[in-house]
């Protein structure tokens, strides 16, 4: 997974397809459906998030890496609320993904960081529809394990597997592998191996807690200690 550091000197602005994007590096990733809300603090990502309200504008939410780099794959992101706006400039929104975009080169000039961005397009790679079906049903499953209040996303949307991924906390790295696939097929089949990993999870934490509760101790499955 590309990485990009520093400022390029490439002069793609003017190839077809780029343009200059406000970004705002974040040790987290954003898909396309996907809400989040953010607290903003710093002056520079005030600003730039400020300007995209005003304009009813997009930045650019990429995975940072911790070192001065960012992930080459991110995601454009509106801000689709304003939850609290405070005296000295914070505040705190709500963003929504929209599309991805690749980074090319990263350019300075404003108090926030800026890139030259182009967008990221899928492979003609539908997924099959048994993966679709399975995909629902894990989902389906594990949602209601968990407890958890969360709607079915509509088998025929042409986000399912983004709308999936929204809706399931698998952790940066395994969103950030899906983000920058380019295959929906694989992207669908490997986002039923992570929500299987997840159920078969939520499955042994409740074993043992069940067991623990029969008298505060896990025991054996069965009586004989094997």
């Amino acid at each position: 997974m590309r990485r990009i550091r520093g400022s390029g000197t490439r002069g793609v602005r003017n190839l077809p397809g780029v343009a200059e994007l406000g970004l705002f590096p974040l040790p987290l990733v954003l898909v396309p459906t996907e809400r989040i809300p953010l607290h903003i603090f710093e002056p520079r990502y005030r600003e730039l998030v400020q300007e995209c309200i005003d304009t009813d504008g997009e930045f650019g939410l990429a995975l940072a890496t911790g070192d001065g780099a960012v992930h080459e794959i991110g995601t454009r992101a509106r801000v689709a609320g304003v939850l609290a706006q405070m005296d000295d400039g914070r505040m705190n929104i709500v963003v929504e993904g929209g599309a991805r975009f690749r980074l090319l080169e990263l350019t300075r000039g404003r108090s926030f960081q800026t890139g030259v961005v182009e967008p990221v397009e899928d492979e003609d790679e539908p997924p099959a529809g048994e993966d679709v079906e399975r995909a629902l049903a894990v989902f389906s499953e594990l949602a209601q394990l968990a407890e958890t209040d969360v709607d079915l996303p509509d088998r025929d949307s042409p986000d399912l597997d983004w709308e999936l991924l929204a809706r399931v906390d698998f952790g940066t790295d395994p969103k950030q592998e899906l983000l920058a696939t380019t295959s929906p097929a694989q992207r669908m089949r490997r986002l039923i191996a992570l929500l299987e990993t997840s159920l078969e999870a939520v499955k042994l934490e409740q074993t043992l807690r069940e067991r623990a509760g029969q008298n505060g101790k896990v025991s054996p499955r069965n009586g004989d200690g094997h």
